[in-house]
């Protein structure tokens, strides 16, 4: 839990404070020092009476009643130091950077409990152990470097790992970004990422709170909660990225079906961010320019102006931007005409806007409000270097001036972070951020301006739920029986093919003539049928439907074999597989043996909206097969989008549903029949 003592805390003790700010006891105390904590602050050394000139307590006992307390000792010895702090010293922050605990061996991780036994019952927030600390406008409790300036108006940053923090806010200060809240949650033996954003949006302030955050989340333990926060605080106006790192699959996990062969957590977390709106970024530098472009205006559309003295740069980023599906949209008229009387010879307004190496702050200040006024673009870029000849000074204070009042997003690209460091150091004095380098700026506004609005209907097809928790209910653990599937899609309202399954040659001879030549066998038992030559396609005859049988049931683990009338049209796939902590991923593709040749998948998290279906179809790579190409009939695809919230229901209903395949769904412009379905049931 976040208390008010973790965020603002009136005095402050470090125990473990020393003189020697090489160890973290006495960086911490060098940090509260030279940022000038405004409160009481306190020392506790058992060999000490003035630490760094601060007044040093031998024992805990001895201190006076504290707020907040850092602890920078051994381990073996935090225990005792909370058991006292909290319930003799009123004590309600707690920050652990000490490690040695969960994170190193069992002891340690009993300790831990025991120290979240007592601060949860005395109702003390407690942040770590293993951490660097945590940075507020009121103080910065801390034991690294560098100190970023902190200020209400700034980013949040929250990460489950110290040293990740620290490089990720280097990065960030050479940007010019701000800091309101650093919070490093280390083993989050309490604390950890989600609950830090519950605070954050239980005390939410329109207008004084952060509007920019940014995570680093190592484990995803509760995404349930970090759900419920996020999109409130997205709706509150919030902007967030986050890097979930661990994103590979080395080590992957045996999987029986398709689904779960190509589901994985990965996936899932894609899906969570997506369905939040969150946007995800996979290094330091990444998330660090998407935080930065985020803390200037949303951009109302996609169409950008690129403004520039130099060429290379913005066909480079004229390439990223475009690439993505961002608008660089060519200017021309009347207006364009005007600006070009106002630059040098030889410039260009076409977009980009090039008023070359000689051009003026005055000429670049016509090219802004031009921008700003009469052209139909969403946004702007600068692009402003030196070559070290002289100073610009002028230019970059201009930049600054147009973009206090500047209702369109602009962002300034200063590349030349040598010969013009100090213009640059004295642009970021003013609270302002610029961007090195205009491909990292593109592929962020880039992120920014493609990221789709968050889901917020996730109203689902009816679906016969009393006979789902029915069916379920006396089923077994395993995959599901032919009939039961059956009685599983009839119940989710997914039309199906006519089957029937047969132990013995006369039973199939009798389905047979139900169905109606041509039909089609598949042994039942082996889960990849085709893969042991369990499928026989075009039977047209009982001499032929009798051999199938006869071989089939030969295939080791036959039970026996099903029996389908033959059906043509497009194969598509639905698939559903339950992620521990994120409820079932609902996944669609081109179906049949294309399903891992081209793993042309996309996901969403169940409940699946219809907005999410539509996206899920739309972005398939073979959504043009689907839509029928070259005079071949395509798919029905409000129907596929149907049933593919009919899956999310299914699995919304019985959530003991592990995987499910329909593969093949076949599709017509008229119908989609469900032909090879299984699904297997753990509770």
């Amino acid at each position: 839990m976040i208390t008010k003592a973790l965020i603002s805390p009136k005095s402050i003790v470090v125990v473990g404070g020393s003189d020697d700010v090489h160890k973290p006891g006495g960086a911490t105390l060098r940090n509260l020092i030279s940022t000038n904590f405004q409160g009481e602050l306190y020392v506790v050394n058992p060999k000490c009476d003035t630490v760094q000139g601060i007044k040093s307590y031998r024992e805990i006992s001895d201190l006076p009643s504290v707020d907040c307390a850092i602890l920078a000792i051994p381990a073996k010895l935090c225990l005792a130091a909370v058991e006292t702090l909290c319930n003799q010293k009123a004590c309600k922050g707690i920050i652990i950077l000490s490690a040695g605990f969960g994170e190193d061996s069992k002891e340690g991780g009993i300790i831990e409990k025991k120290i979240v036994e007592i601060c949860n019952s005395t109702g003390t927030g407690l942040i770590g152990p293993n951490c660097i600390g945590v940075m507020t406008p009121q103080y910065a409790g801390v034991f690294t470097q560098p100190i970023p300036r902190l200020s209400n108006k700034g980013a949040t940053l929250v990460s489950g790992s110290g040293a990740t923090i620290v490089f990720i806010l280097e990065a960030a200060m050479q940007l010019g970004l701000t800091f309101s809240q650093v919070f490093s949650v280390g083993n989050s033996a309490q604390t950890g990422v989600e609950d830090v954003l519950e605070y954050l949006d239980e005390n939410y302030v329109e207008g004084e709170s952060s509007k920019v955050l940014m995570l680093y989340i190592e484990s995803l333990n509760h995404p349930d909660k970090l759900a419920k926060h996020a999109s409130s605080l997205i709706r509150k106006g919030v902007k967030i990225a986050a890097i979930k790192s661990g994103y590979s699959e080395a080590g992957s996990r045996a999987a029986s079906s398709h689904t779960g062969a190509m589901a994985s957590p990965d996936k899932a977390v894609n899906a969570l961010f997506r369905k939040i709106g969150i946007i995800r970024c996979y290094s330091r530098i990444e998330l660090v320019n998407v935080a930065a472009a985020m803390m200037f205006p949303t951009p109302s559309g996609k169409r950008v102006a690129i403004i520039t003295h130099a060429g290379g740069p913005a066909v480079m980023q004229t390439d990223v931007l475009s690439s993505n599906g961002i608008e660089i949209p060519h200017i021309e008229g009347p207006k364009a005409q005007e600006l070009l009387t106002k630059l040098y010879p030889g410039s260009s307004v076409a977009n980009p806007i090039d008023f070359l190496a000689t051009g003026t702050a005055e000429q670049l200040g016509h090219i802004l409000d031009a921008c700003e006024n009469d052209f139909d673009v969403d946004a702007m870029t600068i692009i402003f270097g030196s070559p070290g000849l002289t100073e610009v000074y002028d230019v970059y204070d201009l930049i600054a001036e147009k973009i206090k009042k500047a209702n369109k997003p602009m962002y300034p690209v200063f590349p030349s972070v040598y010969n013009v460091r100090n213009e640059i150091a004295a642009y970021h004095e003013k609270g302002l951020i610029s961007f090195p380098d205009e491909v990292a700026l593109g592929s962020a506004v880039a992120k920014i301006m493609n990221r789709p609005a968050p889901i917020t209907e996730n109203e689902l097809p009816p679906v016969d739920k009393a006979l789902i928790r029915e069916i379920v209910d006396n089923s077994e653990n395993g995959y599901l029986s032919p009939e039961k599937t059956q009685q599983l899609l009839d119940a989710a309202g997914i039309n199906r093919t006519k089957e029937f399954v047969a132990s013995t040659s006369q039973e199939a001879l009798k389905a047979a003539k139900e169905i109606g030549y041509p039909i089609v066998m598949k042994v039942v038992g082996p889960v990849h049928k085709s893969d042991v030559g369990g499928v026989t396609l075009n039977i047209k005859d009982d001499v032929t439907l009798a051999s199938e049988f006869t071989r089939m049931m030969g295939i080791k683990d036959a039970t026996g074999v099903l029996l389908q009338p033959m059906l043509s049209g497009t194969e598509i796939f639905i698939g559903a597989k339950r992620e521990d902590k994120f409820g079932h991923l609902i996944m669609c593709g081109l179906g049949g043996i294309y399903v891992e040749a081209l793993k042309d998948i996309n996901c969403a998290l169940s409940p699946v909206s219809k907005d999410e279906a539509t996206e899920m179809i739309e972005n398939l790579r073979s959504v043009k097969l689907l839509k029928g190409t070259r005079g071949k009939e395509g798919v029905n695809i409000p129907l596929f989008n149907e049933v593919i919230r009919r899956v999310s229901a299914l699995c919304e209903a019985a959530p003991e549903i592990f995987e499910m395949d329909i593969n093949p769904l076949l599709g017509n412009s008229r119908t989609l029949t469900a032909v090879d379905v299984r699904i297997r049931i753990e509770k």
